[in-house]
């Protein structure tokens, strides 16, 4: 086994030279980002994480034993960046040998149950990974990745990390695709000293009193999770508990706070059940029934873990103490308590296939808030959050990034990819159909990955219109399309303008008075007849009017 060790570990060097420049993108981004050929062959069943932080030295170690089913995999790409390190990769006991290219690890997978090593059969296998290393800290969480060492009021150590945009890879080894989460879910276990508590995804399974006066947590999410939500919180936390009759029965409902909280969060967080009513309505069932709901007080403002939702808004409405939309709607409700519960279903349900197409995340969960306000408060007062949220559109670069490099587009993805909700919702002109296609899209797409492409067919398919310019103009470019208009003796022309060749989005305008139309403009000079001083665009869209002569 020796000998044969040997040669693999002379041979991979020689495999992973050639597999690298093979890439399309021989970028360390392209390598984290696509589904290369060191990842084709192996699919995610479970992992079952084992940390232990060192909060005097900030420093992590750990195991991770994946799960995985086989299909005839040689090497194998693990992530997991710098300064973290893999310290040793066990199989049956056996260490296998693996080389680095900087964030990216290509570890030689040997099954030590085959006669002829080389010859490996379909299968379910598993690696132990163990690892070790200071992980990068967050310099503004949840913004910039990394962990959050902090103490809280009364001096206790608080710890948890956010990596949504810099990947999971930032603290623990994985297979860092969007596309391959975990089948069967995941277990994390948290090694902590016993004066503290350790919170982590699902629901807690075990406490194992350990020597040392440490104490192990071990928490299970059963149901498929993205690997940037899998997280853990410590800290000298308190918990309470309810429940939720839900459209799929008692859903249960947890709250971690620090001690001095426990008061204000008790009356604060009042204010979910009337969250989780109001998206079961509009998106159909909670999505992780079985591993419950829960909120977590967390070291930075918010993140959207998957049954184990970071919070730190300050138990103040709006985003701490402010409304974003400047409508004063805003502040009817907790910003971080909706817009993260809203990611239960967009996000963490429905996921994008590729970090490009995140503003499926933000855009559908920025709207979320909106139905919410018109929950509380009606169909005006929705539009007008709405109409507030368009003056943040910045139209920097476009909303979608490009593919396969783990790039996402413009931060306009919150407001604009709003906008491409509400302007779909506009044009369906029928809430029983939009209700239903929201509905519908949850439990088509359930615990599944969908790309734009995908998403504008299955929207326009299920609503009988063309969406297909619509997403184009609104994603892949930062104009904003014009209405050309002018009048020629009683008879309107009209055209789109600053847009691309192919745009045809109607729109609502109003000519006369308070009268609307629906025109079916292209970018070549259409008419109709029509008498009317001034032409405007419904404030749903969008978009701008320039009468020309």
């Amino acid at each position: 086994m020796r000998i044969f060790l040997l040669w693999c570990s002379i041979l991979i060097s020689t495999l992973v030279a050639t597999n690298l420049s093979a890439q399309p993108h021989p970028s360390v981004d392209s390598l984290i980002g696509g589904n290369g050929p060191n990842r084709a062959l192996w699919n995610v069943l479970h992992y079952d994480l084992t940390i232990e932080p060192d909060f005097n030295l900030k420093s992590l170690k750990g195991m991770n034993r994946i799960t995985f089913f086989d299909s005839g995999t040689r090497l194998m790409q693990i992530d997991l960046q710098e300064p973290m390190m893999i310290d040793s990769v066990l199989h049956d006991g056996n260490k296998l040998p693996f080389s680095r290219n900087v964030n990216v690890y290509t570890l030689m997978y040997i099954d030590t149950n085959s006669l002829y090593h080389y010859r490996v059969q379909p299968g379910i296998r598993q690696i132990d990974i163990y690892f070790s290393g200071t992980p990068t800290k967050a310099a503004n969480a949840p913004w910039d990745g990394g962990w959050v060492w902090k103490k809280d009021a009364n001096g206790h150590p608080w710890a948890s990390v956010a990596c949504q945009g810099d990947g999971a890879s930032i603290w623990y080894p994985c297979k860092e695709l969007i596309t391959d989460k975990p089948d069967s879910g995941a277990i994390i276990r948290i090694i902590v000293p016993q004066h503290l508590n350790a919170i982590g995804n699902g629901r807690l399974i075990d406490t194992k009193t350990l020597p040392d006066n440490k104490v192990c947590y071990s928490w299970q999410v059963k149901k498929p999770i993205n690997n940037y939500n899998i997280i853990p919180y410590i800290g000298k936390y308190v918990e309470f508990s309810d429940t939720l009759m839900g459209e799929n029965g008692l859903l249960t409902l947890q709250y971690w706070v620090l001690e001095d909280n426990l008061a204000k969060a008790r009356k604060h967080f009042q204010q979910v059940k009337s969250v989780l009513h109001a998206f079961e309505y509009w998106f159909g069932p909670y999505p992780f029934y079985e591993d419950g709901f829960k909120l977590v007080e967390a070291p930075y403002l918010g993140m959207e873990h998957q049954s184990n939702i970071a919070y730190g808004n300050a138990y103040m409405n709006g985003y701490l103490g402010s409304d974003l939309s400047q409508s004063g709607y805003g502040l009817l409700w907790d910003f971080i308590i909706v817009h993260e519960t809203g990611h239960e279903w967009f996000g963490n349900n429905v996921t994008a296939a590729d970090l490009a197409d995140l503003w499926i995340h933000e855009g559908f969960t920025t709207y979320s808030e909106v139905l919410y306000t018109q929950y509380l408060s009606g169909k005006n007062a929705a539009d007008s959050f709405i109409y507030g949220t368009y003056k943040r559109i910045e139209n920097d670069h476009p909303i979608q990034g490009p593919y396969g490099i783990r790039k996402e587009g413009s931060v306009d993805m919150y407001p604009k990819g709003a906008a491409i909700v509400h302007m779909m919702r506009t044009l369906i002109n029928n809430d029983d159909v939009f209700r239903s296609t929201l509905r519908k899209m949850n439990d088509t797409f359930r615990h599944q990955n969908i790309s734009a492409n995908e998403l504008e067919a299955f929207w326009s398919y299920e609503s009988k219109q063309s969406f297909e310019s619509l997403f184009e103009q609104y994603l892949t470019t930062n104009q904003i399309p014009t209405l050309e208009w002018r009048m020629e003796k009683k008879q309107l022309f009209y055209r789109w303008t600053n847009c691309i060749p192919t745009f045809n989005m109607p729109v609502y305008v109003q000519t006369t008075g308070k009268e609307t139309c629906l025109l079916k403009p292209t970018t070549e000079w259409q008419s109709m007849k029509c008498n009317m001083k001034n032409l405007i665009i419904s404030k749903n869209f969008l978009a701008t009017a320039k009468k020309i002569n």
